[in-house]
């Protein structure tokens, strides 16, 4: 895949959700990983982060949306269900991205929204559980960014490369 990106979450409470996010991005090619106002470490997220991810990536912990810094020329991409965000698969994701998910029952604070470079959502009907959203915006970026063939034009074929 071309480019870098990282991934990170604001206000995350619960260990194992966190753990399932971390390790789906490192599973992914995730440059580095990220929390912004998270009382979480890695630490207590190793049972559900099998792929021991903070010794394959970078791990920082922001306290403050104040605090979070991005590497130069890193665009923030906002995950959020806001009626003005861009549906994912119309989407085209920079070559140097960090993506930033929200809590588990709630949303991305108006400061982070505000400092966000674009929102994206993914389009249904109901939020899903931050790491199924962290899932499905890095198989998105995998599909937009990476070296695939094109599809077949007959349902199910193969294409050779």
């Amino acid at each position: 895949m071309r480019g870098y990106f990282g991934v990170g979450v604001e206000g995350i409470s619960k260990s194992f959700n966190l753990g399932n996010l971390v390790r789906t991005s490192h599973s992914f090619g995730a440059s580095f990983f990220f929390t912004i106002g998270s009382a979480l470490d890695y630490q207590n997220i190793r049972t559900s982060d099998t792929s021991h991810a903070a010794i394959h990536m970078p791990f920082y912990a922001h306290e403050t949306v104040e605090a979070f810094t991005l590497p130069d020329d890193c665009s923030l991409v906002g995950v959020e269900l806001l009626d003005e965000a861009v549906d994912l698969p119309t989407f085209r994701h920079p070559l140097r991205a960090a993506y930033v998910l929200g809590p588990e029952k709630g949303n991305l604070s108006p400061a982070l929204v505000a400092r966000c470079d674009h929102i994206v959502k993914i389009p249904m009907k109901f939020c899903v559980n931050v790491g199924v959203a962290g899932a499905l915006c890095l198989y998105d970026r995998m599909i937009a960014l990476g070296s695939f063939a094109e599809r077949p034009v007959t349902q199910g074929a193969r294409v050779k490369r």
